[in-house]
């Protein structure tokens, strides 16, 4: 049996992937498969090490690509993750 997180995140259309907190996702026993740059809203260039997780979301499950966040960045559900689940942001109700 797979192990599993609840997680209640801020769709972010701005990310292209999703963000969760290292601790978290060790916890489920994932492990960074790389590290990428990323350049933050202010426009600075940080470093993040990434993996993959199964998600799900109203029934629907897809592999996505997520970002290892440190403790200062934000918990979002990205752009990528979206798509694969195939929801999409409504930009009247937001």
């Amino acid at each position: 049996m797979s192990k599993a997180l609840d997680l209640d995140l801020l769709v972010d259309a701005g990310s292209t992937y999703s963000w969760v907190r290292q601790d978290k996702l060790s916890a489920l026993g994932l492990k960074p498969m790389g590290r990428r740059a990323f350049r933050t809203i202010e426009g600075r260039v940080i470093e993040r090490e990434e993996g993959e997780a199964v998600i799900e979301c109203e029934g629907e499950r897809a592999t996505t690509i997520i970002v290892f966040a440190e403790e200062e960045d934000a918990e979002v559900l990205g752009v990528y993750a979206l798509e694969g689940l195939g929801l999409e942001v409504d930009p009247m109700t937001r």
